[in-house]
């Protein structure tokens, strides 16, 4: 008696650092791309569902919560600055606050004033669209690898790629240090006081947060990081003169691109004139950098997935910006609302969480769990 055998599930693995982050970059510019609360706190409902997901069990999978946190105290302080440099009297008035007196050297700024509903509502939206960009970056810090994506970066921006890797940990390492230094703290005891257990938990996790910097430093440098190589000094300067040629046309083609009195010739043009250089000054200072990879990451089905839904987040987003205004910024007179399509853009990027296959050291991190209640 034969039986139909039970479908395959994908294995247990990380997905490639670079997918994340694609998928990342759509979301927080598809954020970035509109006021609309709805959107944006279905955007961060997104990002968060699927941190939640698919997270691993290294350190850097727990630093989330500090992006949330910092989020919605970037939130709260847009609010409070309209509050405290926006008054206005149009609009309904909700606390008339006296306004305090600048000198003439301050003209155009306004201290206190009468608040208003509108105010605090663009407070408000402007405050979201900062918090969901802010939280979309902390998925993607909480579920890329950073060793892994400082693996995956190409060999001409291997220096580059090692001070944004060393910078974008930061808050991982911050939360991975808060963590323990909580822990060993609960186990001795101590001072009871409020400023008391406040000094004692900072100083240590500063402390580690740096230890742990110097010792990066010290083994990138140890295993050769940063070296210029064997470049001769004519392919130096080949190299240098492409780059600045490729900043260049860049440059002068995104200004053209931006104002509509300069001539056409000198935008897009120019522009991909500069991108082809720039590509041309890569592969040249690529030539130089000698350095091998154990394992390379692979680039699957599931990578592809999620880099394009990143993609076409991006892109929805976009559309929905310059073809339905009303939808992508309501305004504060009236009540915002959601389009099929902007609804689309705000729940496809939580595809990632159903069709990636779940981390390795997630499972562990589950199994330890149970373990503890058990």
């Amino acid at each position: 008696m034969t039986g139909s055998a039970p479908p395959l599930r994908a294995l247990p693995r990380d997905l490639h650092p670079i997918a994340w982050w694609s998928w990342a970059i759509g979301l927080a510019t598809a954020a970035s791309l509109t006021t609309n609360p709805l959107l944006l706190l279905l955007v961060m409902g997104t990002a968060t569902v699927v941190v939640m997901a698919r997270r691993s069990g290294h350190p850097f999978g727990r630093s989330f919560r500090l992006y949330a946190l910092l989020a919605a105290v970037t939130v709260v302080l847009r609010v409070v600055f309209r509050i405290l440099f926006g008054g206005q009297e149009i609009g309904h008035v909700l606390v008339d606050l006296p306004e305090v007196p600048l000198p003439d050297w301050a003209a155009g700024v306004r201290l206190l004033g009468p608040i208003t509903s509108e105010a605090l509502l663009a407070g408000l939206y402007d405050g979201l669209r900062l918090g969901a960009i802010i939280l979309c970056v902390g998925a993607a810090n909480s579920l890329a690898n950073p060793k892994r994506l400082l693996a995956s970066v190409p060999p001409a921006l291997y220096e580059v790629g090692t001070a944004l890797v060393v910078a974008v940990t930061i808050f991982p390492q911050l939360a991975d240090s808060a963590r323990r230094v909580r822990a060993a703290q609960a186990l001795r005891g101590g001072t009871t006081t409020r400023v008391g257990r406040l000094r004692r938990f900072l100083v240590p996790v500063l402390e580690d947060a740096l230890e742990r910097s110097l010792a990066l430093a010290a083994g990138m440098d140890s295993r050769g990081y940063g070296r210029s190589g064997g470049a001769t000094r004519r392919q130096r300067r080949v190299t240098g003169s492409l780059l600045l040629g490729a900043l260049t046309g860049i440059c002068v083609g995104t200004y053209a691109w931006l104002d509509p009195t300069a001539p056409r010739v000198l935008a897009l043009p120019m522009l991909g004139a500069g991108v082809l250089v720039a590509v041309l000054g890569l592969v040249s200072a690529g030539r130089r950098v000698q350095r091998t990879r154990y394992r390379p990451d692979p680039w699957r089905a599931p990578e592809l997935l999620t880099a394009g839904i990143g993609i076409a987040v991006a892109a929805l987003g976009w559309y929905v910006s310059h073809t339905q205004v009303a939808v992508a910024y309501p305004g504060v007179e009236v009540a915002p609302y959601l389009s099929p399509l902007a609804l689309v853009v705000g729940l496809l990027g939580i595809v990632p969480a159903l069709a990636t296959p779940v981390p390795a050291t997630a499972l562990s991190r589950m199994d330890a769990a149970q373990e503890a209640t058990a």
